[in-house]
């Protein structure tokens, strides 16, 4: 046999073992002792991607390149909290107020998704939340009706109070800072900590729902589906959460598959009968990140509470709204009196 016959046979041999071995290694993901993907990491799932999709966007389901490049920038213009003036608004602009932090403190990113969506809601089709039903409606006019009335740390939501997360959950939902969220996993559990206010959600594996101790962010028991970590939570304990108005009665599925070494892609479903006629879901990728996580300590050492709580009693019994302008239906006799 000749060199180059000889030189021939051998890289055909060769092909026939590296040749299965470079095909495989971009579908290879890391795993644990146990078998199962390992989803662990610190993750950040900042994005200006928004929850529902914008009025403007409305028959866009997805961008072009160039529409998202452009969408982005106008985006992060429209939210940079130290351009905020009164003629351009903002997204959470109040005319008179201080527009919140100044833009240093916020991270929600400046790009879109990869795949380029103007929602992070997929279903349904339109990319928004559904319409609330009659029996949510109810319950927040109860809800907006005792803040009205509280003379108690009740009246302030969920998240100002920081008993739960702006962000964290379940399901954690993309916002203006601290984005960052850290899997910790064993055989029999994963831990959830997400950075925004510094909460830490214990989901137990093949294990049944308790229901002795009712929780902010309720009961989370998970199972693996193949190779993806299927998290379903119920029983919790507050009957109204400000931030997407879920019951007590909420049900949400949660889905984390690892796509690569670098990233998960965090999947979605709400069902609350006693808010929405139908379920709805969301999708958006976690993307590894060497960056620690921080204490969010929130309300320690806040000695303002008391004089906000104090400050919105006056123009109660004033006869003004929380802002300290007059209400509609109060008379100049009615403030002047108090």
């Amino acid at each position: 046999m000749s060199f180059g016959s000889l030189s021939k046979l051998l890289v055909g041999i060769a092909n026939i073992f590296l040749v299965p071995l470079l095909i495989a290694q971009p579908n290879e993901i890391p795993r644990t002792e146990h078998g199962h993907p390992d989803l662990q990491g610190t993750y950040t799932f900042q994005t200006i991607t928004p929850l529902n999709r914008p009025a403007e966007l409305e028959n866009l389901e997805v961008l072009t390149p160039e529409q998202a490049k452009e969408w982005a920038a106008k985006e992060s213009r429209r939210q940079n909290r130290d351009l905020i003036d009164d003629a351009a608004g903002g997204a959470i602009y109040q005319a008179g107020g201080v527009g919140s932090y100044n833009n240093f403190w916020y991270e929600r990113g400046h790009q879109t998704i990869e795949d380029r969506r103007t929602s992070l809601i997929y279903d349904p089709p339109n990319g928004r939340i559904p319409a609330v039903n009659s029996m949510g409606q109810k319950r927040r006019a109860e809800y907006d009706q005792m803040v009205q009335e509280s003379a108690g740390p009740e009246a302030f939501p969920l998240d100002t109070r920081c008993l739960t997360g702006f962000n964290s959950g379940p399901p954690m939902i993309p916002g203006g800072y601290n984005n960052y969220v850290q899997l910790v996993q064993t055989k029999d559990a994963v831990v959830i900590i997400n950075e925004m206010v510094h909460t830490a959600r214990i989901v137990r594996l093949d294990s049944e729902h308790d229901v002795r101790q009712l929780n902010w962010e309720g009961d989370s028991r998970g199972h693996w589906e193949g190779d993806t970590l299927i998290v379903h939570t119920q029983n919790f304990y507050h009957d109204h959460d400000a931030r997407l108005g879920m019951s007590d009665k909420a049900q949400i599925i949660e889905r984390f598959t690892r796509v690569d070494a670098d990233s998960l892609e965090y999947d979605f479903t709400v069902e609350d009968p006693l808010s929405w006629d139908q379920p709805w879901s969301a999708r958006f990728p976690l993307h590894s990140i060497d960056e620690p996580m921080y204490e969010f300590a929130c309300h320690e050492g806040n000695r303002g509470l008391v004089g906000i709580m104090a400050g919105s009693r006056r123009y109660e019994v004033m006869g003004l709204n929380s802002d300290g302008t007059p209400k509609a239906n109060a008379t100049d006799s009615d403030i002047g009196e108090n």
